[in-house]
């Protein structure tokens, strides 16, 4: 941090936004704020877009989370022309990740060739293909910058190394091995239900009160079997935890809910030609969305300074109203509004009081903040965890891997053909919502011991190997219940661990005022929720001002009816 590059002086000084930053909130809210005619200027320490939503080469991820797993002294900047003027009040920044353990297996291999490698930091994600993300892209034109390709399928998987296939069409169900013929019936049945309802026909419509119940208590009361339930809750509705347990479930999923995730899974299948599943997922990685906005951004004149470090907010000392911010270079820049990733919080002297009127409106990031944390592992093999699938989804339901388990657990696998890395290799995304790092590790390394084989060449992955066979030794296998056929084959060789990337991630939630504050990358698989809450925050900062009109589009192939791949 004290090798500040030497920047010439920015011109214009003033603007009407500051974006720090160019994680994807901050990304849309510049290219919206820029598309309505609004100056921004958008600075980023990092040398490269994305920031907590990057993908990073392999040898820059580890430094990259260790660098946000404490909080160094921010540099000292340059004494201004005119002190008496203005008081600073110093940025630092927070911890965001912690218990990070990388273990490399193949070093030789990686180390030469760690730059072919683009590695998600908040993986693992996807895009439906009708949500929220993609008809933001759609809309504005953003998807001429990124390219897309389908992910093949959805399982489920257990405790056993089975991954069993989720049917997303009745022609699907009718194939699918592993279902009887009561239960493909009543799926079919359950299905027809919801279609109808959706269509608006009257006579098979979802009663409101059965809207306003559990999802979960709708399907019982539609006899679902556990299996069939399990697929629908947890991969296709996508529920986070134990819809059956309301001691531990802090998200209870209503039917309304419910349907609308079944909707959304719906009518993504199919709207693409080129997209025969429910998901997409862009080449060279998500890092690639931020970008694309950024580009979006500069097109309608933000300008874009990166490697440059700000190190305090500028209040001016009559009325404690904010002005601007100081840049290691020691260049004041001034602004009517402010938004800040969340890496970063003011610091006040000991012993003191923020200013009014800015008391209770600057992000001093209390632990109030924190919505808990999600764990996260990257793990690299030479070899497809289903050797016919190069790009699939999994899920483990609640309780499918050990009796404790009390969330859903997601996995991702990419293959070379998504530019993600080297050729024949597959990259591994897993997440799950937990309470501390602990918890989240022992959901993680359940998963990877029970999908790969962990080389024992050090004390971390003893560990990992010891913890998964006492969770081994009471696992409930709920999702094979009621099934036959149809997993991957228990004989075929588990693929071998050759990387691996450890690490848990504050949540936390944005903060609107005229000074703002971003989230952190959030549980979910798709980017819905962090779109709403950024078009919020555009709201509350441009209310008058329209997010991203129709009038605004220049190039009109990004239309409905757009290829999500080139």
């Amino acid at each position: 941090m004290d090798d500040i590059p030497p920047y010439p002086p920015i011109d214009p000084t003033t603007f009407d936004l500051i974006v720090i930053g160019t994680g994807l909130p901050e990304s849309i809210i510049a290219a919206a704020s820029s598309t309505a005619s609004k100056s921004v200027l958008h600075l980023d320490p990092n040398p490269f877009y994305g920031s907590h939503f990057s993908s990073l080469p392999l040898a820059d991820l580890p430094s990259f989370l260790s660098s946000h797993s404490t909080s160094p002294s921010p540099p000292r900047s340059p004494s201004s022309d005119d002190p008496n003027e203005f008081s600073l009040l110093e940025f630092a920044t927070r911890p965001l990740y912690s218990s990070i353990d990388i273990s490399t297996f193949s070093p030789n291999l990686l180390d030469q060739h760690s730059r072919k490698f683009n590695l998600d930091v908040a993986g693992p994600r996807v895009f439906f293909c009708a949500d929220k993300s993609i008809e933001l892209l759609l809309r504005t034109g953003t998807n001429q910058y990124m390219e897309f390709k389908s992910v093949d399928a959805t399982f489920v998987g257990d405790n056993k190394g089975n991954l069993w296939s989720v049917p997303d069409s009745r022609a699907a169900i009718f194939k699918d091995k592993s279902l009887g013929l009561v239960e493909k019936n009543k799926l079919m049945r359950f299905f027809k239900l919801v279609q109808g309802h959706l269509a608006g026909e009257q006579d098979i419509k979802i009663s409101e009160e059965d809207l306003q119940s559990p999802f979960v208590d709708f399907l019982n009361k539609m006899g679902l079997p556990p299996k069939i339930k399990s697929f629908i809750l947890y991969a296709i509705a996508m529920a986070d935890y134990d819809q059956e347990d309301t001691g531990v479930c802090r998200d209870l999923l209503k039917t309304k809910d419910g349907i609308d995730q079944l909707a959304l899974y719906n009518a993504s299948i199919g709207r693409f030609q080129n997209a025969s599943g429910a998901f997409l997922y862009p080449i060279y990685g998500q890092g690639e969305l931020s970008q694309a906005f950024c580009r979006r951004a500069a097109v309608k004149g933000c300008l874009y300074v990166l490697r440059m470090l700000v190190t305090a907010l500028l209040v001016d000392k009559d009325t404690g109203c904010y002005k601007g911010v100081r840049l290691a270079s020691g260049q004041d820049i001034f602004s009517q509004k402010l938004i800040l990733d969340p890496t970063f919080k003011v610091t006040l002297p000991s012993g003191s009081s923020p200013p009014l009127p800015l008391k209770e409106k600057l992000p001093f990031f209390s632990l109030k903040d924190d919505k808990g944390k999600i764990a996260r592992g990257i793990c690299i093999t030479k070899t497809s965890l289903k050797p016919d699938i190069s790009n699939f989804l999994v899920v483990y339901p609640p309780r499918s891997l050990f009796p404790e388990q009390v969330t859903s657990i997601r996995l991702l696998q990419i293959a070379s053909n998504l530019a993600v890395c080297l050729p024949g290799m597959f990259v591994l995304y897993i997440s799950a919502l937990c309470n501390d790092d602990d918890q989240g590790k022992k959901l993680i390394h359940a998963v990877m011991n029970t999908l790969l084989t962990v080389p024992l060449d050090s004390e971390s992955n003893a560990a990992v190997q010891s913890e998964t066979a006492e969770n081994g030794s009471a696992v409930q296998d709920e999702t094979s219940e009621s099934s036959s056929g149809g997993p991957s084959d228990s004989g075929e060789e588990k693929p071998t661990l050759l990387w691996s990337a450890l690490y848990s991630q504050e949540l936390t939630l944005g903060q609107v005022d005229f000074i703002c504050s971003t989230p952190m990358p959030d549980g979910k698989l798709n980017y819905n929720d962090l779109i709403d809450t950024t078009f919020k925050i555009f709201q509350e900062i441009y209310p008058g001002e329209e997010f991203f009109p129709e009038t605004s589009l220049e190039n009109p192939e990004g239309d409905g009816d757009a290829s999500p791949e080139t």
